[in-house]
Order: structure tokens, then C-alpha cells, then sequence
């Protein structure tokens, strides 16, 4: 039987150590992937909310105003003549 030397010993060791420190970081991103798709939905799920809560509105104003523009800044609604 053979035994190692110390050097070539601390060599694998140390590769070892960096195949599992790798394995560990690929296991971290995974998990925020997960975590990244998860707040995507969210966020998707909200958007389509927005957009529904917006087209509310717009009908309501239209209603009641009829079709036009409105200043945000001033608060001012003109009809479309």
C-alpha cells in the first residue's frame, strides 16, 4: 500500500471542498429561481388587476364625463369635440 503525500492530499481536499462549495451555490440559485418565477406570478397576477381596476374606472369616467382627456395635473376633463 501507497500512501499520499501531504501535498497531493491538501490537493484533493481542497477540490472536494470546491466541488461541494459549487454544489452549494447551484442549490442557492435554484432556490431563487424559485423564489424569482414565485414573485414574477405575483406580480403578473397584479398587473392584470391594474389593468382591470384601470378599464373600471375608465368606464365609470366615461359614463359620466363621456369621451375625452383628463389633466392629471390640473384635474381638468376636455370632451372630444
Amino acid at each position: 500500500m501507497t500512501k499520499l503525500t501531504q501535498e497531493e492530499l491538501d490537493t484533493i481536499k481542497a477540490l472536494n471542498e470546491k466541488s461541494r462549495a459549487v454544489t452549494v451555490e447551484l442549490g442557492e440559485i435554484e432556490l431563487l429561481k424559485i423564489q424569482l418565477i414565485k414573485r414574477r406570478k405575483y406580480a403578473e397576477q397584479y398587473l392584470e388587476d391594474l389593468r382591470s381596476e384601470q378599464e373600471s374606472n375608465g368606464k365609470i369616467l366615461t359614463e359620466k364625463y363621456g369621451d375625452g382627456t383628463i389633466d392629471l395635473e390640473s384635474g381638468e376633463f376636455k370632451p372630444v369635440e
